[in-house]
């Protein structure tokens, strides 16, 4: 790659970026809180404040101690524990003094930078314009779905899919044979990027992508054999290993990521979700006009299964692509399949997966949207540069708008967004169209694609709410501080379905100071059993009956209060001295002489067990778990309880009875125990809690540690893949630079 073309492409990348950014910043204009919604304020942000905590604390956020439902940060995936980007950023973002949705918009922001940066360079590498580039980079970036559900609610997909674009550059560029041998390099870091970026489907578009790449090099390779005799020094088979074994380092280099989730989803309660999930959010059919005004409204499958109006918001796609494509198939139908059949098929079959059920542990279809739009964008840039400046796509897209209306009218599709947008969209086509017949030789015809979308974008988001219905909570920076709480004690907390009773609908004013919804304690550090998690792992979430919100079983909260909140309960055996029932429930745990009020405000109340607060590492004489042994008391002291691992001196009476020592901490399979030299078995109370029994006349320091398999050889499979990659770069630097510098000219890395 030559220099000049090497410069204009990072100058047009960087752009880019910064049109994507600048986009952000009049979405932010028009709503300050537009990337503050729902699961980013129950879930992701407080996450990522404890993330921040962590290393700020010299530890790698693997485990949480502020909830037992959301306390194994890396087997929930979704938060990226491995991704040194999001890591990066975090960090970053923390340092300044931003409000909670100041946070959520620089987190987002960043993400979209890089995404539309690498869509940028993977339609350079495909010959397309600039100006088409910048087109496929709005694309990607800007689309619906990203928008809509990514950068504003589930920050897990827009973690991920940011690389994606990235990914299929460098698997592209290892497929390239006038590239050295050096090129499976290109795609690893970014399928690294991709893995542990935090979305399961982004994984599942990865797999699709690198198929597809796959029999598409061995398909194009074996019919050029045929028409090329000269091309056979490699089988197509072959052809494609650089850029199997880069994207086998990527999987590597990630391996902790995945094989945590993998780890923890094992008898989770996502292992046994209903089987309607599979069939909510797809794409219907009948929503497909939506492409083209995303206000049209017909009937889709929610999250409980109804089939209710909803606005198509996240079908926007910016109105140039799906007319551009269209239009190529009406006037140059042939000779568009013979040039781009290959990104139709991968346009279709992801249509097609957006519009079916799901299977397994996947749910919610319409989640592939972002990858279809990713490769619709590009199919329509490579019709815009076959006829460079032709009026046609505009005429279509005018047509389209007209006859899209119509049919919202005579199907009454309208909704309640129909108007201004439908207009403005009107409005914006003729322009184009206008354009395209008096500014035929103009410069600027060149960038009306990118232009259109730009602004088609900004209408749609402009008079159409980009939280598409979901729940948005009153979260002040008053969370920060742990009052009424108590830090020292552990919590539960028992409250009615969050996003029906405390978002702003319903309570406008400021919430959760007192009950914590979600995983919102970890703001202020506060230990809580509740917690946000989708998975809701075998352990605490089974166990009481935990929804993904956090919100307990209201039937199993009554049974704690009433039954096993006594001095030798459950609750006491968690290690459990703080309850917190909010005002619509009226419950209050037994026997009062255990506990006392201490708070009551308009959100609820708060009771504490009397008495100083439990300590972290306790030894029992009993456990009903073991209900035919006794133990002896063992002497604990000098306790240091860190995020994954807890340090105590024992010292255990001589005798025929062993000790038995109880953690409050949530139990996940994987910790290691050692009493100086000698190793101890880890157990658990009914998946709850760690148990170590101890030898009797043991004394010594004992230290409990978080060790999984997954992590020990994951993380010896990503520090291998490291070298080699380290290896290999050192390699490729050091022959280039060996070169002549006439031969360096001709190739590159």
């Amino acid at each position: 790659m030559d220099t000049p073309r090497t410069r204009s492409d990072v100058i047009g990348a960087i752009s880019a970026g910064l049109i994507v950014v600048s986009f952000c910043l009049l979405l932010l204009w028009h709503d300050p809180l537009v990337f503050w919604n729902d699961d980013y304020q129950l879930s992701v942000l407080p996450v990522f404040a404890d993330m921040a905590r962590s290393w700020s604390e010299g530890n790698w956020p693997i485990l949480s101690p502020y909830s037992w439902v959301c306390g194994n940060f890396a087997g929930e995936f979704q938060y990226g524990t491995f991704s040194l980007f999001i890591n990066a950023a975090v960090i970053l973002i923390w340092k300044f003094p931003l409000t909670f949705p100041q946070q959520a918009a620089a987190l987002s922001i960043a993400h979209l930078f890089v995404l539309a940066i690498g869509a940028f360079l993977l339609a350079r590498d495909r010959r397309l314009a600039i100006p088409l580039s910048i087109f496929v980079a709005l694309g990607a970036a800007l689309n619906g779905w990203i928008i809509c559900w990514g950068a504003t609610d589930w920050f897990g997909a827009l973690g991920a899919f940011t690389w994606l674009p990235w990914a299929w550059w460098g698997a592209e560029r290892a497929l390239d044979q006038r590239r050295t041998k050096w090129r499976f390099l290109w795609p690893a870091p970014f399928v690294y990027l991709v893995v542990t970026g935090g979305f399961p489907y982004t994984v599942l578009m990865l797999l699709l992508l690198i198929a597809w790449l796959a029999i598409k090099a061995m398909w194009s390779r074996q019919v050029g054999k045929s028409r090329d005799s000269r091309d056979t020094k490699v089988p197509p088979t072959l052809a494609v290993l650089p850029m199997l074994f880069g994207v086998a380092l990527g999987f590597g280099l990630s391996a902790p990521a995945w094989l945590a989730i993998l780890d923890l989803v094992q008898g989770s309660a996502r292992e046994l979700q209903s089987p309607a999930a599979h069939w909510q959010w797809l794409v219907p059919l009948s929503a497909l006009p939506g492409l083209i005004l995303p206000c049209w409204t017909v009937n889709w499958a929610d999250f409980s299964s109804r089939l209710l109006p909803h606005t198509a918001t996240e079908l926007a796609c910016g109105l140039v692509a799906p007319a551009a494509l269209i239009a190529g198939f009406l006037c140059r139908g042939r000779v568009l399949a013979r040039q781009i059949k290959w990104d139709l098929v991968l346009l279709l079959l992801v249509l097609l997966l957006c519009m079916i059920p799901t299977a397994g542990l996947f749910r919610w279809s319409f989640r592939w949207l972002p990858f279809f739009y990713l490769v619709l964008a590009i199919c329509a840039a490579e019709v815009l540069q076959v006829r460079p400046g032709s009026p046609t796509p505009a005429t279509a897209a005018l047509g389209l708008v007209v006859l899209t209306a119509i049919a919202m009218f005579v199907l009454r599709a309208t909704g309640t967004y129909a108007f201004p947008l439908t207009w403005i969209l009107l409005g914006l086509a003729g322009i184009w169209w206008l354009a395209a017949l008096w500014l035929r030789d103009s410069e600027f015809q060149k960038w009306g694609p990118a232009v259109i979308t730009f602004l088609a974008f900004l209408a749609t988001y402009f008079c159409i709410p980009t939280n598409s219905g979901v729940p948005t909570y009153n979260f002040s920076q008053e969370l920060l501080k742990p009052a009424p709480l108590d830090p020292t004690r552990l919590y539960m907390s028992i409250y009615p379905w969050a996003e029906l009773t405390y978002c702003v609908a319903n309570k406008p004013e400021p919430v959760g100071q007192t009950l914590r919804p979600g995983s919102t304690s970890m703001w202020a550090g506060l230990h809580f059993i509740n917690g946000y998690s989708p998975i809701r792992a075998a352990g605490a979430a089974r166990e009481f009956g935990t929804t993904i919100h956090g919100e307990i079983n209201p039937e199993v909260g009554e049974y704690l209060f009433d039954h096993q909140a006594g001095e030798g309960g459950e609750l006491a055996l968690l290690g459990v001295d703080g309850i917190v029932v909010a005002r619509e429930i009226d419950l209050v745990p037994q026997p009062s002489s255990e506990w006392q009020l201490v708070v009551s405000t308009d959100e609820g109340r708060v009771f504490h067990r009397r008495g100083v607060p439990f300590a972290r590492v306790r030894s029992v004489n009993s456990i009903d778990s073991r209900p035919n042994e006794q133990f002896v008391a063992a002497t604990i002291s000098q306790i240091d309880n860190s995020r994954n691992r807890v340090e105590v001196n024992v010292d255990v009476p001589n005798g025929d009875r062993p000790a038995l020592v109880t953690f409050s901490r949530p139990y996940f399979r994987g910790y290691q125990a050692r009493l100086g030299d000698q190793k101890l078995a880890v157990t658990s109370y009914r998946g709850l809690f760690p148990v170590v029994e101890i030898p009797a006349g043991t004394h010594g320091r004992l230290t409990l540690g978080y060790r999984p398999y997954w992590l020990i050889w994951g993380g010896s499979a990503a520090i291998a893949c490291a070298l080699i990659i380290a290896l290999s770069l050192v390699a490729a630097i050091t022959r280039r630079y060996a070169r002549p510098k006439a031969y360096v000219s001709t190739q590159s890395c």
